[in-house]
């Protein structure tokens, strides 16, 4: 097997108790010390076996990332990696994993798109303008959240309104002929509470392909990447114990980029003389109903979900194309508190994915295919007074292709506060369901495909020294996948379950407060993944992978920040995948960001990316961006 590339599909499940931020039980969005992911309640950090990292929006703000593969890039665990630059296709590999093993959530909504080949999800046409926190959750996560999990979730709250009306706005622009706009109302009215934000992108020139892989006489034409985003949040407190909300997303976004163009005589492939452009039309919206009863013992959330993806494809040399899938979700979640110290987590969810296609290549292929999951789950939270905390959570899915599965997750940990240490461990099993197109769709279709499935393990441990002023900690973790889906052999090159994969490694950090104002945070990755047959390194999966940043208040109005990001050498095809493997090198990048508040209205803002002009290509045959710098203004009434 060459490579393993991986998947998303169905489940998905209620994050938050209200997508209002209701005044009940949900956390200040800007608690770092807070997650929900891990649990599916609101936890603090410390008690937390599992690994999770969190990027609030305000450190989003100090790095000025514009998009949600900008916000995860320095994530330890995951390599992200984009074809280009500006709405390039991104996949995420998170320790070592497959790119379709990590589900994505945005205020309860998988995003997955259910008419890819694998069913992975494409983060590139995320606009990181609206997001309040996001939670990287590592490890199988099968038992809360269902198939796709196998790796981690990957859980996005956006911003919610409050407090009087507020506008707030900002234009950029900078290098690549790049230009960003977002625009933000929001506010509190009684009990209403609400939040519209209209962010556009727009990237005029950005060169992708290296100049080496053209045919001669070809001129190179530069990516363009135009996205539009509108978003919005609406929330009513109806009573003291009972509140409504909404949550709805839509994206459009336009790309024009070089495709390849096969040679039937030589069987090569070369970057094409002609752009193909390709369209994406996507909403999500989610409505929940949130009630609590009997003093707090009883808190449940019924919620109901649709999203739809619609891909269309204008190639010159290989032909158009148009797909869409679109998923419908009904799910409930309720927590119940038995006893001090013990709480009861119950769930119930069906979910129907579709898959609809209308031409491919330039051929009419009429497809129209779906997938029913229902599924229940339970989880017990335990928090004793000696510092012990401890989860388990078990989960049946029952899917209307190949019936049943069974996951589960236990997850201890110990809080010695006398020395301010945190011992933790985890152990828990995943599934990936068959995307349907690898079920259904016209290349390599196989209705008989069974569930990709893994089992991993992680233990570590996090120390204070100096107080909180200086904290590291270390986790090592292993994850075994079994039934892996790859293409067989041709002329038919269906697909087949006959890959096993083995990924493990260890993750570091280290956060040091040296100021009042000044911090640093290092990181380090290393991650081995191998292929059970072949004992290959799987690709595009890198062994080391270190960050430092750096953030620094440096007067009262003028914020600074740097990140350092190194990503080791690693296997990969190159473009047309006519080499299969070799080893693509190591690279570093620099960014640096600033700010300037001129008044509690205005504030200039200002950026350089990849400050060294480190040519690097990622994936092999595509390049990334070089030196670039951006600025603009911002406004807050």
């Amino acid at each position: 097997m060459k490579s393993i590339l991986f998947t998303s599909t169905a489940l998905v499940a209620l994050i938050s108790p209200a997508l209002a931020q209701s005044q009940l039980t949900f956390p200040q969005l800007n608690d770092e010390k807070v997650v929900v992911s891990a649990t599916r309640l609101p936890t603090p950090v410390s008690d937390v076996a599992s690994t999770v990292t969190v990027i609030t929006a305000a450190q989003i703000e100090k790095r000025q990332d514009r998009s949600l593969p900008d916000v995860l890039r320095e994530v330890p665990g995951l390599n992200i990696v984009q074809t280009g630059g500006p709405g390039g296709q991104t996949a995420i590999f998170m320790r070592g994993s497959n790119s379709n093993h990590t589900k994505v959530l945005v205020d309860g909504i998988d995003i997955a798109d259910p008419s890819t080949p694998t069913g992975a999800i494409d983060i590139s046409k995320f606009l990181a303008g609206d997001i309040a926190r996001v939670e990287v959750l590592r490890g199988p996560q099968g038992s809360l959240y269902g198939s796709d999990a196998i790796a981690g979730v990957i859980n996005i709250t956006t911003q919610s309104g409050e407090g009087p009306l507020s506008f707030r706005g900002s234009v950029e622009g900078g290098s690549f002929e790049t230009s960003n706009q977002v625009a933000t109302l929001s506010g509190q009215a009684g009990d209403f509470h609400y939040r519209a934000t209209v962010q556009y992108f727009h990237s005029g020139g950005t060169p992708v392909t290296p100049l080496n892989l053209l045919p001669a006489g070809v001129v190179r034409n530069d990516d363009t990447y135009d996205n539009v985003t509108v978003s919005t949040k609406l929330g009513y407190d109806v009573t003291d114990n009972f509140d409504i909300g909404l949550t709805a997303r839509y994206y459009n976004s336009i790309g024009r980029i070089t495709g390849d163009s096969f040679n039937p005589v030589t069987f090569a492939s070369t970057p094409s003389r002609l752009q193909t452009r390709i369209s994406n039309l996507n909403y999500e919206t989610r409505g929940t109903a949130h009630l609590v009863l009997w003093d707090g013992r009883l808190d449940q959330t019924l919620g109901f979900a649709y999203g739809s993806n619609i891909l269309a494809t204008l190639d010159p040399n290989n032909g158009n194309g148009r797909t869409s899938g679109d998923r419908v979700k009904l799910d409930w979640q309720g927590n119940v508190k038995l006893a001090e110290g013990h709480r009861l987590v119950l769930g119930a969810e069906t979910a129907r994915d579709a898959l609809h296609r209308g031409f491919s290549f330039g051929f009419p292929t009429t497809l129209s295919q779906g997938i029913t999951t229902n599924a229940g789950y339970a989880e017990l939270v335990t928090d004793l007074p000696i510092g012990f905390h401890n989860s388990f959570s078990i989960r049946d899915d029952d899917n209307s292709r190949f019936g049943n599965r069974m996951t589960w997750r236990m997850a201890p940990s110990w809080v010695i506060e006398s020395s301010g240490t945190t011992l933790r461990a985890s152990a828990g099993s995943g599934f990936k369901a068959p995307a349907l197109q690898q079920l259904f769709g016209p290349f390599g279709g196989n209705a008989d495909l069974k569930p990709e499935s893994s089992v991993g393990y992680e233990a570590g441990f996090d120390q204070k020294i100096l107080g909180d002023n200086l904290v590291g900690g270390v986790t090592l973790f292993r994850n075994d996948i079994r039934n892996l889906i790859t293409s067989g052999p041709a002329p038919t090159f269906q697909n087949v379950n006959i890959g096993r994969a083995r990924t493990q490694g260890v993750e570091t950090y280290m956060a040091w407060k040296a100021l009042e104002g000044l911090t640093f945070r290092a990181d380090y990755s290393y991650t081995d993944s191998i292929d059970g047959s072949t004992r290959a390194a799987l690709l595009r999966r890198p062994r080391h992978k270190a960050s430092l940043g750096a953030d620094w208040q440096a007067m009262d109005d003028l914020q600074l920040n740097a990140i350092l990001l190194y990503v080791g050498p690693q296997i990969d095809g190159n473009r047309d995948f006519s080499i299969p493997r070799r080893k693509q090198p190591d690279y570093v990048t620099m960014d640096l960001a600033a700010s300037y508040r001129l008044t509690d209205t205005w504030s200039l803002f200002g950026r350089i990316e990849n400050v060294t002009n480190t040519a690097y290509q990622s994936p092999d045959g595509f390049l990334r961006p070089g030196i670039g710098a951006y600025g603009g203004i911002k406004v807050n009434l």
